[in-house]
């Protein structure tokens, strides 16, 4: 529903650092049935997360924080599981994998 100053939204944003369009991007990836397909949309998502929380980066619990924001994007339907193992994987492949 459009407005004299833009869109109309239902809910409030989730993450202000991170913003509506990567909230929407979370959403629509959710809908894809494919985890092959989420995959590279998760990766690309995952360091939008970075970007907005740099300050995560030294957290010991760092994948599980990123995991359970992209859930709340999703509207819980991204399983933090699928993402964590995401963030995993690309600090496996960059060698700066934490637990």
């Amino acid at each position: 529903m459009a407005t004299g100053s833009g869109m109309a939204y239902r809910s409030r944003i989730v993450d202000r650092q991170i913003g509506r369009n990567a909230e929407l991007f979370a959403r629509v990836i959710a809908g894809l049935e494919d985890k092959e397909k989420r995959y590279p949309f998760l990766r690309i998502l995952v360091s939008i997360v970075e970007q907005a929380h740099p300050e995560w980066a030294q957290s010991p619990q760092r994948a599980r924080r990123i995991a359970f924001l992209v859930g709340r994007l999703s509207d819980y339907v991204l399983s933090t599981d699928e993402v964590e193992e995401v963030v995993k994987m690309r600090d496996s492949e960059r060698g700066a994998y934490r637990d």
